[in-house]
């Protein structure tokens, strides 16, 4: 049966395949809305002309296979940011894939590039590999903040996805998804391995900027700080990450005494202009080296990692 009001405004209702059981609806909508910018979709969502079911939803709602999403007109040459991404971009997207099969695609995600297009940013990492794999299925995984460079799982199967953010949820120490980092941390941590078990607040400042915080009334975070040299006074750090929150690793040094060299929300602005003068770093020290996991039930192991990049590697190496 055809819905009135989809009838007599164009819009069209979308009955959710049963693969797409547990698909977010932002992610549901980009599918359908071809070339649509990821902050027209939430615009969209937001202004209530998306229904579920025929009643308004959020964004980030959990659909069912069988659910009936209503999809209003867009017409994407006007409303969308035109074109397509810089010819530069497409092609550093392009060089940092290291590592493809049938069912992942893993990105050296440069720092500077969002994982995904919105609040002003018209294209991200997803789509640009979206333009430059037309009509090929690629979900992100996860994200990592713009200016963490390393490893960006993209799914090209939707039953890789599932599994994959099955996996994430999982959390803990010996949870489905190992996470390494590799961090510059401002002063001289101690000896050993500092494990931080402390909740974070996930808050809004004037304009609309998220901004954590260690907070009673956060969601669980747990985050382990190894040291593996120090150098000029700064500690050069391994991070394992239990869980996976919104800036955990750069809130949680913050919340140490020992904030992310070049982090410009978290850190101690003096103390990185003096490590910008001194050894030229210019972006924060945060670059995701590996992530380990197994599909399949356990039966497919993976190991993916991206080496240190290379302006973070000259910056170790003028430290003394």
């Amino acid at each position: 049966m055809t819905d009135p009001l989809s009838a007599r405004s164009g819009a069209r209702t979308v009955k959710v395949p049963d693969d797409r059981d547990g698909q977010r609806l932002d992610n549901f909508l980009l599918g359908q809305l071809k070339g649509a910018p990821r902050s027209l979709v939430y615009k969209l969502v937001r202004s209530g002309q998306v229904r579920v079911n025929g009643g308004r939803a959020k964004a980030e709602r959990k659909l069912a296979g069988g659910d009936e999403v209503r999809i209003p007109p867009v017409r994407l040459g006007e409303e969308a940011e035109r074109g397509t991404p810089a010819p530069g971009l497409l092609q550093r997207i392009e060089a940092a894939i290291v590592f493809e099969d049938a069912r992942l695609l893993v990105l050296d995600k440069p720092s500077g590039v969002a994982s995904h297009g919105g609040s002003g940013i018209s294209f991200g990492a997803i789509e640009t590999l979206r333009a430059l794999r037309p009509g090929q299925t690629l979900e992100l995984v996860h994200r990592l903040d713009r200016d963490t460079s390393g490893v960006l799982v993209v799914a090209k199967k939707r039953s890789a996805l599932s599994e994959l953010q099955a996996l994430m949820r999982e959390g803990g120490a010996g949870g489905g998804i190992r996470k390494r980092y590799l961090a510059l941390l401002a002063g001289r941590m101690p000896d050993g391995t500092m494990s931080v078990d402390a909740p974070l607040h996930v808050g809004l400042r004037q304009g609309g900027e998220r901004h954590v915080q260690v907070n009673p009334a956060g969601k669980p975070s747990v985050s382990h700080f190894k040291v593996l040299e120090r150098r000029g006074g700064q500690s050069y750090c391994e991070v394992r990450i239990d869980t996976g929150r919104t800036h955990q690793i750069r809130a949680h040094a913050q919340h140490i005494g020992h904030a992310v060299a070049g982090d410009d929300k978290y850190g101690d602005p003096e103390a990185n202009r003096r490590l910008r003068d001194k050894v030229g770093l210019r972006r924060l020290f945060l670059h995701a080296a590996s992530l380990e996991f197994a599909l399949d039930e356990g039966r497919t192991p993976y190991t993916v990692s991206a080496p240190l990049a290379p302006e973070l590697r000259e910056v170790l190496d003028r430290l003394e």
